[in-house]
């Protein structure tokens, strides 16, 4: 799985992870350091590096399955996207547009009652 995946799966399902997972997985996510840095930094070895990640990983699909959060939003960023390039096809200006976009995803935060897409 892909750096950006696992980070916006983190975004999304990251409270649902336990304190440690969570703290691999930002480091070796959005901190990039390696297994090895991460051992060390947590008196672990790499392969138990390895294995937490791994294990926080497919904790983190699974709920994305059961749930389809993640994938909910990427639909609505479509979505959203897809305003934008009716409103710009009729002559919008891109302020305008982008006002509109921004505009469709707020009410789409408050309807789902979320921190953001």
């Amino acid at each position: 799985m892909d750096r950006v995946t696992v980070s916006m799966l983190l975004d999304c399902y990251g409270a649902l992870l336990s304190k440690r997972q969570r703290s691999l997985l930002r480091q070796s996510v959005d901190e990039d350091y390696s297994l090895a840095e991460i051992a060390e930094r947590e008196n672990i070895s790499r392969q138990g590096v390895r294995d937490a990640l791994q294990r926080a990983q497919e904790q983190l699909l699974s709920f994305e399955k059961a749930l389809g959060l993640l994938e909910r939003r990427r639909r609505v960023s479509a979505a959203a996207a897809e305003l934008g390039a009716l409103a710009e096809s009729n002559g919008a200006d891109a302020a305008y547009v982008e006002s509109l976009r921004l505009s469709a995803l707020r009410l789409i935060d408050e309807l789902e009652g979320s921190d953001g897409i």
